[in-house]
């Protein structure tokens, strides 16, 4: 039996512990009323249960991984064997470089379900809030396209004043704002629309890559930088061609907006 089509990434959400209590609550009560999403955690639960199970842990024959690092011509991070004169590494490994491709071999190489990385879980409570914002009434508090009035708007209910760019020029209209929780603090986000498509970018004081680092997860594409003293995630169905055009207006806009500031 399937979940609820707007419920199925909630659902992980609510087994990670991961949805404010407000949002858990909504959710379990719908739980308890639909036996297709009752059975789903049931079933991601027994799924968890087994996964951690020591038993699936497997460790790659020796001779599999010296023939795949022979195939591509890595360091092994085991031995610290150099990579073999004259071989020709591809685009993609060169843009990895030799001491990280390493390490992502090191993990390849271990037959197992690797844990996500450090930032899963905001991105996955990210793509929940991009994907409950699009549901009925959830995705303005303040419908305008007039930046003027949704930056004040912030005003009181935030201890920071986002950047609010108007970026229709660049074909990404403003739509408005609303405030949303992620992380467990309150955060702007700002609503703009490329065609059919929504983009939410949340923002918040905060670290990131001073390039916009590119993630695609459960049919969404997520991009995140900093400028400026700000964490910038942006979410949406779009390509990641109109992403990356998105967060390259967005810097401009914010340069031309708060210019000599670095």
């Amino acid at each position: 039996m399937t979940a609820c089509p707007d419920k199925a990434e909630l659902l992980h959400g609510l087994l990670d512990n991961e949805l404010d209590v407000a949002h858990a609550r909504e959710l379990e009560a719908h739980i308890a009323a639909c036996p297709a999403c009752a059975e789903a955690l049931s079933e991601l639960r027994a799924l968890r249960a087994l996964l951690a199970q020591p038993s699936l842990r497997h460790t790659a024959p020796a001779a599999l991984r010296a023939r795949i690092l022979a195939d591509i011509g890595a360091v092994d991070p085991l031995r610290h064997v150099a990579k073999p004169q004259g071989r020709r590494w591809s685009p993609q490994l060169r843009r990895w470089g030799g001491a990280g491709m390493g390490v992502a071999i090191a993990a390849s190489l271990l037959l197992m379900v690797a844990p996500f990385d450090r930032d899963a879980g905001l991105e996955r409570e990210l793509v929940a809030g991009h994907v409950r914002s699009l549901q009925a009434q959830h995705l303005l508090d303040v419908p305008t396209s007039d930046h003027h009035t949704v930056k004040p708007w912030f005003a009181g209910k935030l201890d920071y004043s986002p950047p609010v760019p108007e970026l229709a020029a660049a074909g990404f209209p403003l739509q408005g704002g609303r405030l949303d929780y992620v992380a467990g603090r309150p955060v702007a986000a700002l609503v703009y629309r490329h065609g059919a498509h929504v983009l939410n970018l949340y923002v918040w004081p905060g670290e990131g890559p001073r390039q916009p680092a590119f993630e695609a997860r459960d049919g969404y594409n997520l991009m995140r930088w900093r400028d400026g003293g700000m964490a910038y995630w942006a979410v949406s169905d779009v390509g990641a061609e109109e992403m990356h055009a998105f967060a390259t207006a967005l810097a401009g806009a914010v340069a031309a907006q708060n210019p000599g500031k670095p």
